[in-house]
């Protein structure tokens, strides 16, 4: 199976009522890391993040001056261009998490729900390598994965049977998992070790035959990272925006894109269209996303939302 619908079967079976899943976020701090599933478990303040959006708020809007009391002008909010300023500003009230005001008649800006600091339980990475006879920069990427110590935990899925020569060159802290897509069985073949995200890691930029460029990861630079990469997952997810613009498209249960003809998942905006031969052109098959995912996961849809209202604004 190609490595597109691996990734989509595995998340299939990862998600769980308390596990959010997404695929393909970044996962660096200083370098280019995409980690391919990502999965979350709830923190203690969980709910909380939860009543506030669906959507994924801007990393900005959290780590401004901005809190739920009283309005700050966006100037001082912000230290960044004050165009990226707007446009987080922008994004923030769109999600809910934003309020607009006017101060000395400057424009301003509140929280509407403080925003909640233990929300984030463990994170996991996994990296999807099908076929391991082609594993292609695979040690270096989870080298770079323990060392920088983003994760709680690190896994590597394959389909491929797992030898002791696989496991010998890959790190020790990494766990195996052997996957099978068309069954959806999954056999731990080593569990991970416990990784350390809130200490200082280092994180591998590039690495040669003679020569291997680090970077230093702090561990404020670390719970950032974290604290980004959940908050993308939770309004994202896994499951494609798009589906198959075709007759012949046949979801599964999860949202798996399928086509019976090709008898395979199919990726919509590569595998399908005018240059398939068995195209048969239709309206994409409807399929509610939101209410899946809701059904299978922690992910609140359609929060109630929490506003704090100013002592007196309600007069006026």
């Amino acid at each position: 199976m190609r490595e597109y619908g691996f990734e989509l079967r595995l998340c299939a079976h990862l998600e769980a009522p308390d596990r959010l899943v997404a695929r393909q976020l970044g996962a660096a701090v200083h370098g280019r890391r995409i980690m391919d599933v990502v999965c979350v478990e709830p923190g203690p303040d969980f709910a909380a993040r939860a009543a506030i959006t669906p959507e994924t708020i801007p990393p900005r809007a959290v780590e401004s001056d901005a809190g739920p009391g009283r309005a700050v002008p966006v100037r001082e909010a912000f230290d960044c261009h004050p165009e990226t300023a707007r446009e987080t500003v922008e994004a923030a009230v769109d999600v809910g998490f934003f309020e607009r005001e006017r101060r000395g008649g400057q424009p301003a800006v509140r929280q509407t729900a403080r925003y909640p600091a233990d929300w984030i339980g463990r994170l996991v990475g996994v990296e999807c390598k099908p076929d391991l006879a082609r594993p292609g920069a695979l040690e270096t990427q989870l080298l770079t994965d323990v060392e920088l110590g983003l994760f709680d935990a690190v896994v590597l899925a394959t389909a491929s049977h797992v030898t002791g020569a696989h496991l010998n060159r890959l790190p020790a802290a990494v766990g195996v998992w052997q996957f099978d897509p068309d069954s959806g069985t999954r056999e731990v073949v080593r569990e991970p070790s416990p990784l350390a995200p809130a200490e200082p890691g280092v994180e591998i930029l590039e690495r040669g035959a003679a020569r291997t460029a680090v970077r230093i990861a702090t561990a404020d630079a670390i719970a950032r990272q974290r604290r980004r990469l959940a908050e993308r997952a939770y309004g994202k997810g896994w499951r494609p925006r798009s589906l198959p613009a075709c007759a012949r498209a046949e979801p599964d249960a999860d949202g798996v894109p399928h086509c019976p003809w090709a008898d395979r998942v199919v990726h919509p905006p590569t595998d399908c269209g005018g240059d398939c031969p068995g195209h048969e052109p239709a309206e994409p098959p409807a399929v509610d996303r939101a209410g899946r995912r809701a059904a299978a996961s922690p992910w609140e849809p359609d929060p109630p939302g929490r506003r704090r209202t100013q002592a007196g604004l309600d007069r006026f």
